[in-house]
Formats: structure tokens, C-alpha cells, sequence
């Protein structure tokens, strides 16, 4: 009788292993079939557009490309080259331009932040927006007290993360990518539109 009962508890000792195996796989394979997390999406194109143009009769939009010499003064400007095609939407209220905005990507530490740049019809920034943050850490970037350093900047002036724009401890990859993506806004609406007012004849 003593030797069946060990038996048995040793049968039942030897299905540990095998149920933890199991159980691990299991595990591993729901995971994997779990979708990751969504990213934080906080505007979509057609409400930000809305929210920026709340005013305006109409808002339209233009896709222009930059000529050679364009390309050369941009590039001077940022320090980098940029893809030539843009498109800059605009607001429109009695037949007279509003303001302009640009809905654009720049990479923060390891995925792209989606956002946008809202300037008045002079050139100068009157609103910066977050669209989509897909990091796991700096989100803090959307905060207002953060954003708002830029309201008033205009193509000639210094945007700088940890320079002209206090960044954000803790999210300073995201400060200086949001500081790029404004400065390149006001740089090309400057460019394609403010120089020559092209905009104008826009049907």
C-alpha cells in the first residue's frame, strides 16, 4: 500500500511541469494575439483643421513643391534638406486668408509624433497641437504650459529645444522633435507662401 501511494505522488509531482509548460504557451500565444496598445491619438486631420479654422467660411488646402533654389534656402535655414512636396492648408473668411496650418510627422526617440502648426496669416505660430504620440514615455509634451512657448514665433526666429524652449525633463527627445517639426512649419509656409503671397490665387 505505501509503495502505490508514493507511486502516486510521484506521478502527480512528475504533471507539475508539464501543466506549467502549458500554461506558459498559453499564455504566449494570447499575448500575441492581443493587439498592442493603440497609440494615443488625440486629433484626427478633419478635427484638428475644424478646431484651428473654427472661424473661417471655408478651409482649402495646396500642395506645392519647392523649386531648386527653395530647396537650397530651406536647407539653409534648417540645417537639413526636406522632401520638396508640401502641403499647407489654409483658412479662408470673406474672401481673405486666415491663417495657414501644417499637419506634419517628426521622429521622436524611436516612432514618429503626429502633430500640427496653426499660424496666422503673417507667419507667426498661434497654436500647436498633438495629433497622435506613440511613445511610451514624454507625452508631456501635450501639455499646454509646454506648447504655448511657441505661440508668437515666426520663421526668423530661434525654436530650440533646451534653448529657446524650455523642454521637458523626462522628455526631452520630445521636446527637441516638436521643436523641429514647428520650426520646419514656419519655415516652409514662409518659403512657399509669405514671400511672394502665392497663396492668394488659390481658387
Amino acid at each position: 500500500m505505501m509503495r502505490a501511494v508514493l507511486r502516486t505522488n510521484v506521478n502527480r509531482v512528475d504533471l507539475v511541469p508539464s501543466l506549467l509548460v502549458a500554461l506558459l504557451v498559453a499564455l504566449a500565444l494570447t499575448l500575441a494575439a492581443t493587439p498592442a496598445r493603440a497609440a494615443g491619438v488625440y486629433f484626427t486631420r478633419a478635427e484638428l483643421l475644424k478646431s484651428f479654422f473654427h472661424d473661417s467660411d471655408r478651409v482649402s488646402y495646396r500642395t506645392l513643391e519647392l523649386d531648386a533654389a527653395q530647396r537650397r534656402r530651406v536647407a539653409e535655414r534648417l540645417g537639413y534638406a526636406i522632401n520638396p512636396k508640401r502641403t499647407i492648408y489654409y483658412g479662408e473668411k470673406d474672401g481673405r486668408v486666415t491663417g495657414y496650418a501644417v499637419l506634419d510627422d517628426e521622429l521622436g526617440q524611436h516612432k514618429p509624433i503626429s502633430f500640427g502648426v496653426l499660424l496666422s496669416a503673417d507667419g507667426h505660430v498661434e497654436r500647436v497641437e498633438v495629433m497622435v504620440y506613440r511613445e511610451p514615455k514624454g507625452e508631456e509634451i501635450r501639455r499646454a504650459q509646454f506648447r504655448d512657448q511657441f505661440v508668437g514665433k515666426d520663421a526668423a526666429a530661434p525654436v530650440r529645444a533646451g534653448h529657446d524652449i524650455v523642454a521637458i525633463s523626462g522628455a526631452t527627445i520630445s521636446s527637441r522633435s516638436l521643436a523641429i517639426g514647428v520650426k520646419r512649419a514656419l519655415v516652409v509656409v514662409d518659403e512657399l507662401l509669405l514671400s511672394d503671397d502665392r497663396i492668394s490665387d488659390a481658387p
